[in-house]
């Protein structure tokens, strides 16, 4: 790596001092070190490849509710469709997802009806996987479910229900006290989804584990 074009400078970048830079959702900057002194540079490292955490891997997880559900006569809990308002607000979930978060990997989805169809309306490209055992899932049952997921997934979209979801993200919070914490714990609302920053492997992952770091109610 050098300083400019026409320069001969070479400058050792040193792996241990990545850092994310928040302001951009995909790149990663390191500190670079030369007879010029120390600088920071754009290195064009995907997220996903770097650690903030001295070398441990840091994983993106996202609990998304279904949107608003239509209630028509003589359909059980677990067949109710989605109304108008609810296929809508899926589809900006969805649209916000692509535009603030990193290419989702995986997808696990409860395999309501409900479920089904916001995850169809919010168009993530990405394979799924759905659980019976996601439809009325304690925060346990869906921390166990996560558990299971591939390593080489980094961004997992979870789709499911309340109260397990936003008993789920509280759970694994390592902040009780913040904003978003806060504004979650107030009401998790259809079409409504946490963002959460995991250190390490899914299959390690339990309460307190995780930074809360992002809360948005598609609308």
């Amino acid at each position: 790596m050098s300083s400019g074009a026409g320069s001969a400078t070479k400058f050792h970048v040193t792996l241990s001092n990545i850092y994310l830079d928040c302001s951009r959702a995909f790149v990663c900057s390191a500190r670079c070190y030369g007879m010029r002194g120390q600088r920071e540079v754009d290195v064009g490292v995907p997220v996903r490849a770097c650690s903030p955490y001295g070398g441990t891997m840091t994983r993106t997880l996202i609990l998304l509710r279904h949107g608003k559900s239509a209630y028509p006569d003589d359909v059980d809990d677990h067949e109710r469709p989605l109304s108008p308002r609810g296929r809508r607000e899926a589809g900006l979930a969805g649209r916000w997802i692509r535009a603030n978060l990193p290419e989702i990997d995986a997808v696990l989805c409860s395999d309501a009806t409900r479920t089904r169809k916001t995850l169809a309306e919010a168009t993530i490209d990405a394979p799924v996987d759905y659980r019976a055992a996601l439809y009325g899932a304690t925060p346990a049952g869906v921390i166990a479910e996560i558990g299971s997921v591939d390593p080489n997934v980094h961004t997992l979209l979870v789709v499911g229900h309340e109260p397990s979801l936003s008993e789920t993200a509280l759970s694994l919070a390592t902040d009780h006290s913040s904003d978003i914490a806060h504004q979650l714990s107030e009401k998790f609302p259809t079409s409504a989804l946490a963002v959460l920053t995991v250190r390490g492997s899914w299959d390690d992952l339990e309460p307190g584990r995780a930074e809360l770091t992002d809360f948005h109610i598609a609308r």
